[in-house]
Order: C-alpha cells, then structure tokens, then sequence
C-alpha cells in the first residue's frame, strides 16, 4: 500500500474560501494564502485549490489566486476551476502550480487530457469527477458537470477508466451525496472508482471524523485524502489524523 497523503482543499470564491454543502450554501472559511501557510506547517503533504466558480461563470481560473498561494507553499499545488485549454494549464502552472484539475471540460472534449498528459505529463493532470447516485447507470453513479449543476448521463466509473487510459495521472471523484457534510466519505463511491483505475484515486468529500480518514482507505481504496470543512474549520487538525492512520498500522508520507 502507498504512503498515505493529506490533501487539504481550498474552494475559492471572490477570492476568499469558501466552503458549503452538497456544492450549495457557501460560507465564508478565511483568506486562501493563511490558509496555505497554516496547512504546509501543520503537515499537509499537498494542497488543493479549486475556483468552483469559474465554469459556471464561464471564465478562466484567477491566475493571482494561484501565484499567491504558490508564493507560501513548498509542497505541491493542485488548481482546477476554468480549465478548458492546453493554454490554461500551462498559464496555470507558469502561475505556479505543480498539476491541474479538470473536469467539465475533460467531459466535453476527452482528448484535452490525452494532449495535456502528452504535453506537460501524466503526473501533472488530475481529472475530477464529480457523481451523484443514479440506479440507471451500470455502476449507480451518474456524472455530474459544472460544478454538480448538470449530470450528463454518462456513466462516473466508465468515464475514470476512460480517463486512465487518456493519460490522467490522479483520479479525484467526489460524491455530491457526501460533499460537505462531515457525515464520512463516501466508500462505495471511492471504492467502485479505485477498482476501477490503477492510477491514485483521491478521497474527497463528506470527511468528519478521524474514523473516516482510515476507512476510506482501507475500504475505499483511496490514497490520498481530501478534505476542507473539517480543517477549514479547526474541527480536526492534519497531525491529529496523520497520528491517527499512523496509530490504525498505516504509513503516511
């Protein structure tokens, strides 16, 4: 099993965090460069930095958000929100981020990844996929695009072996059924997508308790754990979860 990674998120929204419910009900959650700083000591190994806003508002990712919080940080940097081009990512990570995330725009035209893992490598592009349950689909989770506003009816567990084998280095789905809830990440969720690639799947989505941290990986097959309310909110800080998987015989890096 590979060392475990915590990953916290940063959702931007007019330049500050925010962080809501199910994609809906944002709240305010602090200033996104104290944000970085905090997490880089606390131990975080990655970060994510999400402009949910930017599909939706049919706009590119804020380049200054991204040189901001790069300035602070040493450990990679994910961005995603907006990115619909090979010149998107590369003014991302001129910006300074380390990969990007896409999503909407890898569902509407799938060869953007092949061309962006052949351009800049597999290790640099992430491909979200954000789902929700739907029993008509062959594994029961419906794809969901612009930022969780339009499902596409296209099969979530389908689409991340098709992304796999486009290039997509990390797989990051998200259950829009657990997101901000705190009420645990959804396993059957991360587990129907990391049987499916052999790439590494990202946990995102619903995180509470410490107890959720070790169960998505041990039954959800995730090895790098996403989370926001719960750090965002100082309800859990990274060392005390890091001890945690470490106490339950797991390796974190």
């Amino acid at each position: 099993m590979k060392p475990i990674k915590i990953m916290p998120c940063l959702d931007m929204k007019e330049g500050r965090v925010v962080k809501g419910v199910h994609f809906v009900d944002l709240k305010e959650a602090g200033d996104p460069v104290e944000n970085a700083a905090f997490y880089q000591a606390e131990g975080a190994d990655e970060l994510a930095m999400l402009d949910i806003a930017a599909t939706l508002e049919n706009r590119k990712t804020r380049l200054e958000w991204v040189k901001n919080v790069s300035a602070v940080l040493d450990i990679p940097l994910t961005v995603g929100g907006g990115i619909s081009t090979l010149q998107d990512i590369e003014l991302v990570l001129q910006a300074g981020a380390d990969k990007v995330s896409m999503n909407s725009a890898a569902v509407k035209n799938p060869q953007l990844v092949r061309e962006a893992a052949q351009q800049f490598g597999s290790g640099k592009i992430t491909v979200a996929i954000d789902a929700r349950r739907n029993q008509t689909m062959p594994s029961g989770f419906e794809l969901v695009v612009s930022g969780g506003t339009l499902p596409v009816a296209q099969d979530a567990v389908g689409w991340a072996r098709i992304c796999q084998e486009l290039g997509a280095g990390v797989i990051l789905p998200t259950s829009m059924d657990g997101d901000g809830t705190q009420a645990g990440y959804d396993i059957e969720y991360t587990k129907a997508i990391s049987s499916a690639v052999d790439l590494p799947v990202v946990a995102s989505g619903g995180a509470g308790r410490l107890e959720d941290f070790y169960e998505v990986v041990v039954q959800g097959g995730a090895s790098i754990l996403l989370a926001a309310s719960v750090f965002h909110y100082r309800l859990l800080s990274i060392r005390a979860v890091k001890q945690y998987l470490v106490e339950k015989g797991l390796t974190v890096v």
